[in-house]
């Protein structure tokens, strides 16, 4: 490579555009998607796969111990999103030379080859509905081993869901089972009982009900496999409580998997912290920038520093610091954008407190597309954001601000917009 060429300067403007229209996310699903098909003809791909409804299908696993209501959950998120409900039972069903050669084993008792298994579920959703549709695996795969013959074959979750309970409320269930012999949903005598009184009437009991052993014993064998499974899955996973309402419980699910997840993007964090005075913006803003290795921007430190540089701006800006006015929003727009505007910012992310202190400021701020991507409002009441004030000083040496108060009063909510936890 040529030393002498200079690193590309992508302006800020262009991640904001970037985020907003999910690019970073795009780019990440089309190479994800060349990696693991590697078609002859990489381009024509690209545009095939462009050229479709959604790039991007669901991908959902679900797993859990017996009785923990993993079909209930499949079958109504199949419903909300569309995917491909796939089970082992579902699997064979299919007509296939390979189904055929499987079916052999598990008539004759014996267990399945991994290789050939894996090989019949890639095949499964390489079919034309769960290209288009997406999937939904249920119950698969069972160990660590087999989770990562799927990852190894291009199989890779984009969401994976994973119920627990309490042993002895998954016994009871398995014992309180009823099916609907018509549709094949699964009932229970106590913790969910169908409310169409012609569908009570005809459940039945599960010909495959199992013995308190057989349960205990099958618990045990998922227990085994569960921390290969939460450590093999552990970037998309969601536990949830299987020991509440079904109701609450599909929720949950449903809410996890219509998020999506933006962790691998490359995504630049954008901060803004807004408060009252004395509310610890300052403190807060030097935390995030430690620990995440953000640029700490205070507005206010920013003029002081511009006014004393005697630069053109810095002699415009002095007379209003000096005589204790506001500094009009015009220039403290331009010079807070052109720090926003170099490399450090637009490499690392920034965190901004002490501006906008009002609606325009912030208007303004918009206008000039450096839009943060986390607003954190850090709340406190009057009471005690007087007795800060009035306690504070500073050190004449380092210029650190100190609060002699009550270790109780710097516990404030922080209300947040503009997304989740940084």
């Amino acid at each position: 490579m040529d030393a002498t060429v200079k690193p590309l300067r992508i302006p800020p403007e262009m991640s904001v555009y970037a985020e907003k229209h999910e690019i970073f996310d795009l780019i990440q699903t089309l190479v994800r998607n060349l990696v693991i098909d590697k078609p002859e003809d990489p381009i024509q791909y690209l545009i095939r796969l462009l050229k479709r409804e959604s790039v991007e299908v669901p991908r959902v696993v679900i797993l859990g111990p017996p009785a923990s209501g993993k079909t209930t959950v499949a079958k109504k998120l199949c419903e909300r999103i569309g995917a491909v409900h796939i089970t082992s039972s579902s699997i064979l069903k299919d007509d296939t030379e390979l189904t055929r050669a499987i079916r052999q084993y598990t008539e004759e008792g014996q267990e399945i080859p991994q290789d050939l298994w894996i090989k019949l579920i890639e095949e499964r959703l390489s079919k034309a509905d769960c290209v288009r549709r997406g999937w939904m695996l249920e119950a698969i795969p069972k160990s660590r081993e087999e989770a990562l013959c799927l990852q190894a074959s291009g199989i890779t979750p984009e969401h994976v869901v994973m119920l627990q309970g309490r042993d002895d409320v998954l016994t009871e269930r398995s014992l309180g089972k009823r099916i609907d012999p018509v549709t094949g949903d699964v009932y229970h005598l106590t913790f969910m009982w169908p409310e169409n009184a012609e569908v009570a009437q005809r459940l039945e009991r599960p010909d495959c009900i199992m013995a308190e052993e057989e349960i205990a014993c099958q618990l045990q064998a998922y227990y085994r496999e569960v921390q290969g499974l939460q450590s093999t899955y552990r970037n998309c996973l969601k536990i949830i409580d299987a020991d509440q309402p079904h109701v609450d419980v599909f929720a949950q699910a449903l809410s996890y998997v219509l998020s999506r997840h933006h962790s691998d993007a490359p995504h630049t964090p954008r901060i803004l912290l807004f408060g009252p005075p004395g509310c610890g913006k300052s403190l807060q803003a030097s935390l995030l920038a430690q620990k995440y290795s953000l640029v700490d921007i205070c507005c206010g430190e920013l003029l002081k520093a511009v006014a004393a540089d005697e630069s053109s701006m810095g002699e415009l800006i002095k007379p209003f610091l000096e005589s204790g006015r506001r500094v009009p929003d015009n220039m403290v727009l331009k010079i807070l954008t052109e720090r926003l505007s170099r490399l450090d910012c637009t490499t690392h992310g920034w965190v901004l407190h002490g501006f906008p202190r009002d609606v325009e400021q912030a208007k303004r701020l918009q206008e000039s597309n450096f839009l943060p991507s986390r607003v954190f409002f850090l709340e406190m009441s009057d009471s005690v954001a007087l007795e800060r004030l009035t306690l504070r000083s500073t050190d004449p040496v380092t210029g650190e601000r100190n609060t002699c108060t009550p270790v109780h009063s710097f516990s404030y909510p922080i209300s947040q917009s503009c997304g989740s936890n940084v």
